[in-house]
């Protein structure tokens, strides 16, 4: 398992004529030994990679939604250690790559060639570190590249061009195209964004975009796939899990919504 996997992915489902459905999950949640099997019921409902969430106690990014999610995850004892082994769990359970989306704090506290060797060791394609602008991001991504993992940098509709350079030379795995700016969280109607920010990161470099942020129904997923080269939903299917009795129930409308959005990404192309 490494980066190699994504560039897989992304040929695969440009062959198939459909994006990649890489759903979020905080890791931990509702507790780090139920978790496993919410990332199991999406992989049998169509996901094709995941996005897994280390609880964090000052997640910048997230809206209240994963806020609480985090909130939850760590009281019920997960962090960065459990969250790695939830990694290195679902891919085992899967086969699915999958990326772990973290922040910088974490990451220096364990020490940046400490986590890269765990997230290498658990398989992982790749790393998000939510608040590392590309500026600050070399020393992270020359120490995951020696191991085979990516760094994800972002790009949003507020990017310059001179930053968009900057972020294609350092040749993540793939580029997170915000779709709408603010925190994570589900949003009324799609974005008006997104492909013009797929279409300004493809104006500098052929670099596969997944569209993410504010992507909250099947509609907007489907939209977001008709431009982008895979789809994350994160606060629509965290919800769920929150208002869910237990786990088997969380697990259950996890594989009905993501089967949902699997549907809508995989359209054939007009």
């Amino acid at each position: 398992m490494s980066e190699k996997r994504l560039a897989e992915l992304f040929a695969k489902c440009r062959d198939e004529q459909r994006a990649a459905l890489m759903p979020y999950m905080t890791a931990g949640l509702p507790t780090p030994d139920e978790s496993l099997q919410l990332f199991v019921a999406m992989a049998d409902a169509g996901a094709d990679g995941f996005e897994v969430g280390i609880p964090y106690a000052d997640p910048l990014m997230d809206g209240p939604i994963i806020q609480t999610a985090g909130e939850r995850a760590l009281a019920a004892g997960s962090g960065v250690e459990v969250g790695l082994d939830i990694l290195r769990k679902v891919i085992e359970a899967t086969g699915k790559p999958s990326v772990v989306m973290t922040y910088v704090n974490p990451v220096l506290m364990m020490g940046i060639e400490a986590f890269a060797n765990r997230v290498a060791v658990a398989g992982g394609s790749g790393v998000i570190i939510a608040d590392l602008p590309v500026d600050e991001a070399e020393p992270f991504a020359q120490i995951f590249k020696e191991r085979g993992i990516g760094l994800i940098l972002f790009a949003a509709p507020t990017t310059t061009d001179d930053r968009l350079d900057r972020v294609v030379a350092a040749a993540p795995p793939f580029v997170y195209g915000i779709a709408e700016v603010g925190v994570t969280g589900e949003r009324a109607s799609a974005s008006s964004h997104i492909a013009e920010v797929v279409e300004r990161v493809r104006r500098h470099a052929d670099i596969p975009v997944v569209a993410g942020v504010g992507i909250s129904t099947a509609d907007q997923a489907r939209a977001a796939a008709r431009v982008a080269d895979g789809v994350i939903v994160g606060s629509a299917l965290v919800r769920r899990v929150l208002e869910a009795g237990d786990a088997a129930a969380a697990a259950d409308s996890l594989g009905i919504a993501v089967a949902e959005f699997a549907a809508a990404v995989r359209y054939t192309a007009e």
